[in-house]
């Protein structure tokens, strides 16, 4: 095995055992080396944590180590962007998605678990939290030019927030530039089809799929 696959196993393992500083340290460890910071993600960060997702999925991980090994690949990430933007190049995404929790709304765990399941499938996330106010989210998509909005509420009070942000894009004229799920325990078919979004996730895993399905991906 070669240093530049040693780095990779590394940056992957790091993953797998949710160890922040470890995953920091192969990251710098990869720019002194001089190793292609895109090859650092295309084969050692991309590939971890879609084992964890993978792991997840089979029930031998849990959403802690989930979230866990996300913070890890962010924080990796944080090291190896810049450099990037050096290079001029750009990482090899297949979408942007915003999401968030509805104003009024503090769950976030659902969204969490959403949010790292689509980047595991190599999706750039805007997280941008809970109890978001439905203005920031609308900007915040047309800001970072995003393909999909994802809107979460676990309360039937906050679920009309999810009715509002549809409302604002339309009131804006700009509804045909995004595609909007919804999702949360009060949210169903019949509500985002009586709202007018375009797809809702009654779990994590559906929610990755239909976002595939309404990227194209």
């Amino acid at each position: 095995m070669d240093r530049q696959e040693d780095v990779f196993a590394g940056m992957k393992e790091a993953l797998l055992k949710g160890d922040k500083e470890e995953a920091i340290r192969w990251a710098k460890l990869s720019l002194g080396m001089g190793v292609n910071p895109l090859d650092s993600i295309d084969q050692g960060l991309t590939p971890g944590i879609q084992q964890v997702g993978k792991l997840w999925e089979e029930g031998e991980y849990f959403l802690p180590q989930l979230v866990i090994a996300a913070e890890c690949m962010k924080a990796a990430m944080k090291v190896l962007e810049p450099a990037i933007s050096q290079k001029g190049e750009k990482k090899h995404g297949v979408g942007k998605v915003v999401i968030g929790t509805a104003e009024g709304d503090i769950h976030d765990i659902g969204k969490t678990l959403v949010a790292t399941l689509l980047s595991v499938n190599g999706l750039e996330i805007v997280d941008l939290g809970a109890d978001v106010p439905i203005i920031q989210m609308v900007n915040r998509a047309v800001e970072e030019e995003a393909d999909l909005i994802c809107i979460s509420a676990l309360l039937t009070t906050t679920m009309l927030g999810q009715k509002r942000l549809i409302e604002l894009l339309n009131e804006k004229g700009i509804r045909h530039r995004f595609k909007v799920m919804v999702g949360g325990a009060p949210a169903s078919q019949q509500w985002a089809e009586e709202i007018g979004a375009d797809a809702y996730g009654e779990n994590a895993l559906e929610a990755v799929a239909e976002a595939k399905k309404l990227i194209g991906i």
